[in-house]
């Protein structure tokens, strides 16, 4: 038999602990034309990581040699490009975990993406080269946002 006290001690941090799980997932960044959680558009690439929300810069695409990128933090998983110009800012996010847009996350459906955003346009010009189908998402219904939906299981991947 557990003695009385350490029974409440138990529960209550027991307690505590689902309360504050629940917390933090309800507390989920959203996705929206201005950025990601606290990683907006256009915000100095120093600002953001000093606040600890991008890791370190590192060199983005092989093809371009000036291109930074950083990795998102957790909660959010994906990566930050910046401008070629100093300071350097955020010029665009991909996201593959931890946020979601108007419900749209990574694993909905392409039926998802058209019940949160009615006037979603699907492109399959992608669909041999890189096995995806982007959907565009208009500033009407609260873009500039795409979606990446893998052609085999019609699951998001990349936001």
């Amino acid at each position: 038999m557990i003695p009385r006290g350490r029974l409440r001690a138990f529960l209550a941090l027991a307690s505590s602990v689902l309360i504050g799980g629940a917390v933090a997932y309800a507390a989920a960044p959203a996705i929206t034309a201005d950025g990601v959680g606290d990683v907006k558009l256009g915000a100095k690439a120093s600002g953001l990581r000093q606040a600890g929300l991008i890791g370190q810069l590192r060199h983005g695409c092989e093809l371009a040699p000036h291109t930074r990128t950083a990795k998102l933090k957790p909660p959010l998983e994906g990566d930050v490009n910046f401008t070629l110009t100093t300071p350097r800012r955020v010029d665009n996010i991909s996201v593959r975990g931890g946020a979601k847009a108007s419900g749209v996350g990574i694993g909905s459906r392409k039926h998802d993406i058209k019940k949160a955003f009615p006037h979603v346009k699907f492109d399959h010009g992608t669909e041999d080269t890189f096995g995806i189908i982007l959907a565009k998402v208009p500033k009407s219904d609260g873009g500039k946002l795409q979606f990446a939906v893998d052609v085999g299981n019609k699951k998001v991947t990349l936001i």
